[in-house]
C-alpha cells in the first residue's frame, strides 16, 4: 500500500523542481542560473508554509531534542542571513527582507497567541488582516490618485535598436560536433590564446544547443545563453583584462575550455614590391617570402606595386585551399588576416602564379 505521508512531500517537491528547470530552460529566466534562483526563492516560501502549518497544528515541542534541532536550524539560517544581507550587491535585499518581516512578525504573533491565549488570536488576527488590506489599499489608491503615480505606467516608447558593429581581427572558435556526449572533444581549440582586441567567435557545429559561459563567476564575465545549432556567439576582448579564463557549457557542463587573453601582438607586415607581376630573374615578389609568427599573429601585405595582386592560401598548381584569400588588392591597398592555428601555410598570387610565399605559424 502507499505511503501518502511520503508521496504527497515527495510529488510537491518534484513539482517544484519541474517548475524550476522549466523556467530555467524555457527562456522565461535571462540565464539557467536565473531560473535556479526563482526555484530557491519559491522552494523557500513552500518550506515557510509547511513550517507555520506544523507549528499550528500540533503547536511546539518543549523537549531537549526539538530545542537543539530548533537551534541548530535557527544558526544555520542566521549565518545564510546574514551573509545575503551583508555580502550581495542587489538593490532589493532591504526590500525583501522588509517583506519577510512584514510577513513573519504577524505569524509569529498570531501563532504565540493561539497556543497560549487562544481567546485573543481570532481577534488579532482580524485585526491584522484588515490593516494589511487597508494598506494594501491605500498604496494602491496613492499609486493612481497622488503627484507621485507610480501605479500608472508611463508610456513606453520605443527606442530605433541600433546594431553594434564589433570591428576588430576573428579569432574563431568551434563547437565540435557531437561534443554533447561526455568524453568527446568539445571546443577547438580547447586552450585559446587569443591577442587583447581580437573578437572571439565561437560557431555551435553541432546539432544541440550550448553555452560559452565564464566557470569562476557563473557567467558573470561572459555569457553566450543557448546557441542553436549552426548559430555564433561573439565575443569583444577589448573588455577584458590580461587573464586566463576557464568557461563550460551550463547544459553539459563537462565541455570545458580556457580563453588566455594575452597583450595583443604587433602586425607583421609583408610588402608586394614594384615589379612583382613580372616574372623574372632576381624579382623579389612577395618581401619578405618566408617568415615565421607566433600563433595569434595579424599579418599584413601591402601592394606597393602598380598593378592588381591577391593573396590567397594554397598553390598554383593544386589551386586555393580556402583558408584565406585577400581578392584583389589594388595598387596601394593592404589585406590582413590573423593566424590562429599552427602549421604552414603557403600562399599564392592568383593573378601571376610564380609570386609564392609561406606564413610558418609557431
Amino acid at each position: 500500500m502507499s505511503n501518502w505521508d511520503l508521496m504527497m512531500p515527495g510529488m510537491g517537491l518534484t513539482a517544484i523542481g519541474l517548475t524550476g528547470v522549466t523556467i530555467a530552460y524555457s527562456g522565461i529566466a535571462h540565464t539557467f542560473i536565473d531560473g535556479m534562483h526563482a526555484l530557491t526563492g519559491l522552494t523557500m516560501f513552500i518550506g515557510l508554509i509547511f513550517l507555520s502549518v506544523g507549528i499550528l497544528d500540533g503547536g511546539i515541542s518543549t523537549s531537549n531534542r526539538a530545542k537543539a534541532t530548533t537551534l541548530v536550524i535557527i544558526s544555520i539560517a542566521l549565518g545564510f542571513a546574514t551573509f545575503a544581507l551583508t555580502m550581495n550587491s542587489s538593490n532589493y535585499t532591504i526590500t525583501l527582507a522588509g517583506l519577510l518581516m512584514a510577513i513573519a512578525f504577524p505569524s509569529i504573533i498570531i501563532a504565540y497567541l493561539a497556543m497560549k491565549m487562544p481567546q485573543y488570536a481570532k481577534p488579532v488576527g482580524v485585526i491584522v488582516g484588515l490593516a494589511s488590506a487597508t494598506g494594501i489599499i491605500v498604496w494602491f489608491a496613492f499609486g493612481l490618485v497622488s503627484p507621485d503615480t507610480y501605479m500608472i505606467n508611463e508610456p513606453i516608447v520605443e527606442e530605433e535598436k541600433k546594431e553594434i558593429q564589433l570591428t576588430g581581427p576573428i579569432f574563431a572558435i568551434t563547437i565540435l560536433a557531437d561534443s554533447s556526449i561526455q568524453g568527446n572533444p568539445d571546443y577547438e581549440p580547447d586552450v585559446a590564446h587569443v591577442p587583447k582586441g581580437h573578437i572571439i567567435e565561437w560557431v555551435n557545429a553541432d546539432t544541440v544547443v550550448h553555452t560559452v559561459t565564464s566557470s569562476v563567476d557563473f557567467g558573470d564575465t561572459f555569457n553566450s545563453n543557448m546557441i542553436n545549432a549552426g548559430e555564433k556567439f561573439t565575443l569583444d576582448t577589448s573588455k577584458l583584462t590580461l587573464n586566463e579564463y576557464e568557461y563550460m557549457c551550463i547544459v553539459h557542463p563537462w565541455m570545458i575550455a580556457t580563453l588566455i587573453i594575452e597583450e595583443p601582438k604587433e602586425d607583421v607586415k609583408v610588402a608586394i614590391p614594384q615589379g612583382a607581376g613580372i616574372e623574372q630573374i632576381g624579382q623579389v615578389y612577395f618581401d619578405p617570402e618566408v617568415i615565421q609568427v607566433p600563433v595569434g599573429t595579424t599579418v599584413v601585405w601591402e601592394n606597393i606595386d602598380d598593378a592588381m595582386h591577391t593573396v590567397t592560401s594554397g598553390d598554383s598548381q593544386e589551386g586555393a585551399n580556402g583558408s584565406f584569400d585577400s581578392g584583389m588588392i589594388a595598387a596601394g591597398d593592404s589585406f590582413k588576416f590573423t593566424f590562429n592555428d599552427s602549421g604552414k601555410e603557403d600562399y599564392f598570387c592568383m593573378v601571376h602564379p610564380w609570386m609564392i610565399g609561406s606564413v610558418e605559424i609557431q
